[in-house]
This record gives structure tokens, C-alpha cells and sequence, in this order.
């Protein structure tokens, strides 16, 4: 894991699910997903925001040509865990299709517009998914 997200995660868990930084002012949440080849635990930031009663990440990758590796994780193993400001539960990871694909997206770009840029450079079809609560 990247030193800057270690760091995301301490500020997170300090702070009862907020940050500071380029992340000040949005909602993050820390997605525990199980390694698709090597089954460990990983742990990833995510800006998310609510619809109804799911929470909404997108497989960015900070705009880069291919999914974060969190993405085929969530294929392999789609139940996750959820850290969401101070509350810890599981939660079932699904792909969305079109057109609530890009409905999700564009909400997000209206939240944080770097999702913009990310759209722009990508130069693929960027996954959407949605977390609901596992009882």
C-alpha cells in the first residue's frame, strides 16, 4: 500500500472518517476487499457518496488506462468491508450497468470535479459500483 494512503487511513481513523487535504470537504469511506491472487486483506480510500440507502465508489484509478486493482478484487470476492465514518460493516460490491452508470457518475462529478478529468484521460469506460449493507 502506498505511503500516501497509509497516511489516508491514519487521518481517517484519527478523525472519525474525515481528511484533510485534497480530500478536505468530500466523503471518503476505507474499502477492505480480499485479493483476488493472493487473498490478503486490502485496505483502499475512496471518495463515496450516498444514494438511497447504498453507498457509490467509482474504479478510477485517479484517471489512469486501467482499473485499480481494488476493481478485481471486488469481482473475485464482492462482499467487502466498509469503514464509513466511525461505523464497520460488510456490505455487497456490484458493477453497475447504463444507464445508472453514468447517473452515478455525473453525481459524482458534481461532488468532486477532478472525476472530470478523470473521465477526459482515462481513455476507458470508468466502473461504477455500489456498496449495500449486509444484515
Amino acid at each position: 500500500m502506498s505511503d500516501m494512503n497509509q497516511k489516508i487511513i491514519a487521518e481517517f481513523r484519527a478523525n472519525d472518517g474525515k481528511v484533510g487535504g485534497f480530500f478536505a470537504n468530500n466523503t471518503l469511506l476505507l474499502l477492505h476487499t480480499t485479493g483476488a491472487k493472493s487473498g490478503e486483506e486490502r485496505i483502499n480510500p475512496l471518495v463515496t457518496f450516498e444514494d438511497d440507502d447504498r453507498l457509490v465508489i467509482i474504479a478510477s484509478k485517479g484517471g489512469a488506462p486501467s482499473h485499480p486493482a481494488w476493481y478485481y478484487n471486488i469481482l473475485a470476492y464482492p462482499e467487502v468491508g466498509v469503514e464509513y465514518g466511525t461505523e464497520k460493516f460488510q456490505a455487497q460490491a456490484t458493477a453497475t450497468s447504463e444507464p445508472e452508470r453514468t447517473e452515478l457518475y455525473e453525481k459524482m462529478e458534481n461532488i468532486f470535479a477532478t472525476f472530470t478529468e478523470y473521465k477526459e484521460k482515462a481513455g476507458r469506460v470508468i466502473p461504477v459500483l455500489t456498496l449495500s449493507r449486509l444484515s
